[in-house]
């Protein structure tokens, strides 16, 4: 490589946005965890949702059936 090939502003620049881009990369990263940690909560949430449903339908059922009789 000689050395008119070598242009430092250029160089400066590209680093720059190297920088920008790095710093980009770990906000989206600290972002992606975040909706990790949301995803996983709702999951538990769906999870508690249904089993109170299910109790809640064979009260339900168990009464219906009792009064039937």
């Amino acid at each position: 490589m000689e050395q008119s090939d070598f242009d430092p502003v250029k160089y400066g620049v590209l680093w720059e946005r190297v920088q920008q881009m790095d710093k980009k990369i770990d906000k989206m990263e600290r972002q992606i965890e975040e909706l990790l940690e949301l995803a996983n909560r709702g999951k538990g949430g769906l999870w508690f949702g249904m089993a109170v449903s299910s109790a809640l339908a064979g009260i339900i059922g168990f009464a219906i059936a009792w009064l039937k009789r």
